[in-house]
């Protein structure tokens, strides 16, 4: 499925693609984090009808449910609107001197000056996790930081 983006200054980005029926489905995030879906009307591409609203927590959840969590896909895209700050994944392998250890025994974000944000575990988001979630092969390390500091934490979590 195409899907197109489209930066709103000042607002946020906006999510565009056709459904199946042939429906234009647009979804605007806005950057304060909540959520406007709408339609755009067959006869003019401009006009779009809101179908519903959701706040920061509800669009989480919906995410959750449907089984595609976004939560990186939105630190990704806040990090195009603030110079310098990027995002990035890092993956827990079995060999990792840290899987079956807690987050906080990484010390990477005072190592590093870059913070995980979220860790992704199969089809689960757990944000903002705390030092004492245990970390496990095939987690993927959400990251916000400088690009040095996000390479940081992947060798942090590569070699100790």
């Amino acid at each position: 499925m195409d899907v197109k983006e489209v930066l709103l200054p000042g607002v946020g980005l906006r999510y565009e693609f056709t459904s199946h029926d042939g429906e234009r489905i647009g979804i605007v995030a806005r950057r304060g984090g909540d959520f406007d879906v709408v339609l755009y009307g067959p006869d003019d591409p401009d006009q779009a009808r809101p179908v519903f609203h959701l706040t920061d927590d509800e669009a989480e959840a919906m995410a959750q449910i449907l089984g595609a969590p976004r939560i990186a896909e939105r630190f990704t895209e806040l990090s195009r609107e603030v110079t310098g700050l990027e995002t990035g994944q890092v993956h827990i392998v079995a060999g990792s001197p840290f899987v079956d250890h807690p987050l906080g025994d990484t010390r990477a974000r005072t190592r590093t000056g870059a913070s995980i944000v979220a860790i992704v575990r199969n089809e689960e988001v757990l944000a903002s996790p705390g030092p004492g979630e245990i970390l496990h092969a095939r987690d993927v390390l959400i990251v916000i930081g400088t690009v040095d500091g996000i390479a940081g934490v992947e060798q942090i979590i590569d070699k100790g």
